[in-house]
């Protein structure tokens, strides 16, 4: 990947950071992340500004069950959590990514042996492990939110084992910050059974909100394991065709309606059926009664589910202002056209050559329309008669910020229409039938543009032709250049005409002199 002179106009979308040093600088970037219930090493490569997740992995180790009641760490959880952590460290040392960052979060910070064990580590390991309190843990976790959705505004919800955080985000900046014991390990060892707790957690909740002193009527993003398996099980209850918890929307109602579907549900056949691992299965209707009780309180506008929290927050920590303020979506699919692509860069030509079909495109139309043609030649290597569906797949399910369920269809579709004049694959009907009629047309006429654009590429620099388009009489005029007429050929001819017709219009092609 070479790095693009700074002569071209790259537009709306700024110039691509990820080969700037500072960005270089994010390639591997390794977490460790001690928490009350889980261990986790991720290692990221942030250069794209979304993150892609070079390694990732878990170990339920539930340091903190038990806490309340012994006021130690949990010894089996000790043992765990040190063999996972001494693994993690030989990985990272034969990835080269030492040293990592690694923070513990509520059981170390409140355990009396906390401080021992967190020398243990440094003497076993030789991993100094950073233990912050719980408006540091908010903080984090609300930068993680501001990872995939730069300017944010609302409430962070952060649930751990042990605690549960809330942060205020207003124009993309962290406000205040309040930290309690709403964790489920916390809960369970409530003594009184389930009226007890839940009286715990109504008291609590309105203690929170009156110190936050937070209007009704925000938005909500949910950030943790339980949380996250709540989404699942709705996904599940619903019948729900795209199983991506990042930007996952819930209202009041569908959670509602979720609780009592898994205070009637057999837990371990719903776990099997969800996925959901057997330990965090079974803090799920704890932490159930908790979001209950903060969607009775807050009373939010819409809820949002965030796969990205502290980890990814020690990451946006770690990027220079200008890489965080930029699209997650374009950045990372930039990356991916020069990673990928067979000629990259040309993109942004084909971006300027669609263009005109859309002049009533809204900012985010244009994302979509942008990040469709940077991820035109990305999935060239795969088999031509599967090229279509790996296009679609990737779009929908790829580790994408700043892309709504429905957008991720979208884009799926127009590259789905970049390769095929025939998209209509029974094995996607459930997720096409995510968008609108209108939609569904649009993703056809942008798929049909990227599918003829391709075919009179020259280089990055120059644009072979111009797209004007006429919507009131329905006139669609290619004109191209003299240098790019040897390349309209019979099959960019049938092109044309299949983008023509997807108009419903009448087409010209001109050449300049």
């Amino acid at each position: 990947m070479t790095q693009q002179p700074d002569t071209i106009d790259w537009g709306p979308f700024g110039r691509p950071l990820f080969e700037d040093e500072a960005a270089q600088n994010l390639r591997r970037v390794g977490v460790i992340d001690v928490g009350s219930n889980s261990v986790r090493l991720v290692v990221f490569d942030g250069a794209g500004r979304s993150p892609a997740y070079f390694y990732n992995e878990k170990i339920m180790c539930a340091l903190g069950a038990g806490l309340s009641e012994t006021g130690h760490l949990n010894p089996e959880g000790r043992v765990r959590a040190l063999s996972a952590i001494r693994r993690f460290a030989a990985l990272a040392e034969g990835m080269g990514i030492s040293p990592l960052t690694a923070v513990a979060t509520a059981a170390m910070r409140e355990a009396s042996d906390g401080k021992e064990f967190q020398d243990e580590i440094l003497r076993e390991t030789g991993i100094k492990l950073w233990v912050i309190d719980g408006k540091e843990e908010a903080r984090l976790s609300a930068q993680g939110v501001l990872l995939g959705w730069p300017g944010s505004y609302g409430l962070v919800c952060d649930i751990g084992g042990s605690s549960m955080e809330l942060a205020d985000l207003a124009e993309g900046r962290v406000g205040r910050r309040v930290t309690s014991a709403l964790g489920p390990l916390k809960l369970r060892e409530i003594k009184g059974g389930k009226k007890a707790v839940k009286a715990y957690v109504r008291e609590t909740m309105q203690n929170l909100h009156d110190e936050m002193g937070n209007e009704t009527g925000m938005r909500l993003f949910l950030v943790g394991g339980s949380w996250r398996a709540i989404a699942r099980v709705d996904m599940e209850r619903r019948g729900y065709p795209l199983t991506v918890l990042h930007e996952y929307r819930m209202t009041s109602r569908k959670i509602s309606k979720t609780a009592e579907y898994i205070r009637s549900s057999d837990l371990q056949e719903l776990r099997a059926r969800c996925g959901i691992s057997d330990s965090r299965m079974s803090l799920v209707p704890l932490a159930t009664i908790v979001l209950q009780e903060l969607m009775r309180t807050f009373k939010p506008k819409d809820v949002a589910v965030s796969s990205y929290g502290i980890r990814e927050g020690m990451l946006f920590e770690q990027m220079p202002r200008a890489l965080r303020e930029r699209d997650p979506l374009i950045e990372a699919c930039r990356f991916a056209e020069a990673k990928d692509a067979r000629l990259p860069g040309f993109g942004r030509v084909l971006f300027d050559f669609v263009k005109p079909l859309f002049p009533r495109a809204n900012w985010q139309r244009k994302r979509i329309i942008k990040a469709a043609c940077l991820l035109h030649d990305v999935s060239w290597r795969a088999h031509p008669d599967y090229r279509a569906e790996v296009t679609f797949d990737n779009a929908t399910r790829a580790n994408l910020g700043g892309l709504k369920h429905y957008e991720r269809v979208l884009l799926g579709l127009a590259l789905m229409n970049r390769y095929t004049n025939k998209p209509d694959n029974p094995r996607y009907s459930d997720l096409f039938a995510m968008l609108t009629p209108d939609q569904i047309k649009e993703a056809e006429i942008l798929g049909k543009a990227m599918r003829l654009g391709a075919m009179l590429w020259i280089n990055t620099d120059e644009q072979p032709g111009v797209l004007k388009w006429n919507s009131k009489s329905r006139e669609l005029t290619l004109k191209l250049t003299q240098q790019a007429r040897p390349l309209f050929g019979e099959v960019a001819e049938a092109r044309f005409g299949a983008l023509v017709s997807a108009l419903d219009a009448t087409g010209t092609v001109t050449f300049t002199k």
